[in-house]
């Protein structure tokens, strides 16, 4: 029992929710990613998950039940195992004497529904839902992190103790058998656990005197999960030193390693990072998903004249490409984006990184190891070797480097790589700095992406007000108002004749789920295109707020206005944009 696509074709058009023009282009571009046309639609953003699900409930003649805030009792949760519910994307929520309803996002998997008639013994009435219903309902299986450490601590923490003072060094082969014992294996698994559930980009385990800290990197912000006793402390870091293959004796120096951990449900890498402090040692762990689905510009953010330049850009035979921000603005995540866009069969993709974060197709990647004398200077130099078409550069880090990609760029490569610095125009200033001659800048910069990551907040959480006297004021002394009412104006956000005090912008309204009413990111960006005045300027050396005002007379949207567009499109709040573009 499944929406034939002819069928949903025709019903998403009479219901208004897209048009013709807008089905053929999904449909092209479904054939081209060999995606569905509904995950095309979705990503595009011309329908919202629940409405295609409540219209293909519709077209099937089942009903649908939105589960997103639904507390399931536990004795009908438990009706179906965990594994199963997660495997098939079904959940019991709700028990009617013999009578007990499931939800679901594949109502014709007439298999499964046999499978848990007979196991319950009771009659089995399926639902359609959403995927975010059945999130909500999955995570209603998991005992809260408290809970879980609570036990575990209360029970097996004697096993694992270690001397109180922390002054006695624990042996080589009693630190091996701390690391599999049963408590700490169960700890650090439970902690790893969590971190996934909860979409944490980084885990942070802390020494401090009394204690150890374990914090979770959210959506760009911090937050305490979990406070231990300090006697696992040792156990912990053994534990994930064995994990990522690292010296477990080795207590004084930094020590970097990575693992995986695979589940039906997820592969994810752990990049670990060990660092000697004075309470012993932190740990530091970059989440990656091993089998994220591909990106595009789009759902990162990019979109209208920006992405156009974007879009130009990538398609010339040479030049270079750059990427800028602080750590953790999602530059990476841009330049695979890229590539997963020029990964065609006609030509060659290198890459030189630090650390590889996520394995692609068809594309060379090197890692970058200064043990063995393999830097980013000396592997860039290699790649040019390898007839490659394309090279992306991890991070342009010093004057060697930067070197070697002006040159790869001048001599007919296409170089991608990324920066640190706090805008697009302040680019040219960094590589002067790197002693690259500004006439090679010229010759070779096509196009330089700044970009910061900001909170969006939860669809279902927002609420609408506009802003005070006082509030207008207070933006009028930090800001150009005019300037930023004028991109509004321009990119028809608002209306022609609109003012600060007619703007209507969101704000949180929090739930226990989402404490802080945000759920997920996007990047705000300001694209940098390379014109023959920006290339007189950079020869003549000028500054950087010099270039930036050229390129705002040339069309540059700048992060702050592009963030202001996004506020009034209901997307983040006005205080989140601040936060991430304050220098």
């Amino acid at each position: 029992m499944q929406v034939v696509p002819s069928q949903l074709r025709a019903f998403l058009m009479d219901s208004g929710l897209v048009t013709e023009n807008q089905i053929k282009k999904a449909e092209k571009e479904a054939d081209k990613s060999k995606e569905k046309l509904t995950d095309v639609l979705i990503k595009q953003g011309l329908v919202k998950q629940e409405e295609l699900s409540r219209l293909q409930a519709y077209i099937l003649g089942i009903p649908f039940v939105n589960l997103e805030e639904e507390n399931v009792p536990k004795e009908v949760l438990s009706i179906i195992p965990e594994p199963i519910a997660r495997k098939h994307n079904i959940v019991a929520f709700r028990k009617t004497g013999r009578n007990l309803e499931v939800a679901m996002l594949e109502p014709g998997d007439l298999q499964t529904i046999e499978f848990i008639k007979k196991k319950a013994g009771l009659k089995i009435l399926p639902r359609l839902t959403s995927q975010e219903s059945i999130k909500n309902v999955l995570k209603q299986y998991q005992k809260s992190l408290q809970t879980e450490f609570g036990e575990l601590i209360e029970k097996e923490a004697k096993i694992i103790s270690v001397p109180e003072d922390g002054q006695e060094e624990l042996a080589k082969e009693e630190l091996e058998k701390a690391a599999e014992e049963l408590p700490i294996v169960k700890i650090v698994d439970t902690l790893l656990k969590h971190a996934i559930l909860q979409k944490a980009s980084d885990v942070h385990i802390e020494p401090m005197e009394k204690e150890v800290v374990v914090r979770y990197r959210i959506d760009g912000i911090l937050h305490d999960a979990m406070v231990l006793p300090s006697q696992v402390q040792a156990g912990i870091v053994a534990r994930i030193k064995v994990l990522s293959n690292l010296k477990l004796d080795e207590h004084r120096l930094p020590q970097d390693g990575r693992f995986k951990t695979e589940t039906e449900e997820y592969k994810i890498s752990f990049r670990v990072s060990i660092l000697p402090v004075y309470n012993g040692e932190k740990i530091v762990m970059r989440l990656l998903s091993e089998d994220a689905k591909g990106m595009t510009l789009e759902i990162l953010g990019l979109r209208g004249e920006a992405l156009e330049r974007i879009l130009r850009n990538i398609r010339k035979a040479n030049g270079m490409i750059l990427v800028t921000g602080p750590t953790g603005s999602g530059k990476t995540t841009t330049l695979y984006t890229m590539m997963d866009i020029l990964n065609t069969s006609e030509v060659n993709i290198s890459t030189i990184e630090d650390p590889i974060e996520y394995r692609m197709p068809r594309i060379n990647q090197t890692q970058v190891n200064p043990k063995i004398g393999l830097t980013f200077a000396n592997g860039l130099r290699s790649l040019v070797r390898q007839d490659p078409d394309i090279i992306m550069v991890g991070e342009i880090r010093d004057a060697e480097t930067a070197g070697l990609a002006v040159n790869a760029a001048l001599t007919g490569h296409l170089v991608l790589s990324t920066l640190h610095t706090n805008s697009a125009s302040a680019s040219f200033a960094r590589l002067i700095d790197m002693r690259v001659e500004p006439f090679l800048i010229s010759s070779t910069a096509n196009c330089v992406i700044a970009q910061r990551l900001v909170r969006k907040l939860h669809p279902d959480l927002k609420e609408k007000y506009k802003l005070s006297p006082e509030e207008i004021k207070s933006l009028s002394g930090q800001f150009n108002l005019e300037e930023i009412l004028k991109i509004l104006r321009q990119e028809k956000v608002i209306g022609p004749k609109d003012d600060w005090s007619d703007i209507e912008f969101y704000k949180q309204k929090p739930k226990a789920d989402y404490p802080d009413g945000y759920k997920g990111r996007v990047g705000i960006y300001e694209v940098l295109e390379v014109t023959e005045t920006m290339r007189q300027m950079i020869v003549g050396r000028a500054t950087a707020s010099e270039i930036e005002i050229q390129a705002k007379k040339e069309g540059m949207i700048t992060m702050l206005q592009d963030g202001f567009i996004l506020a009034v499109e209901g997307e983040t709040t006005i205080e989140e944009i601040l936060r991430v573009t304050k220098e």
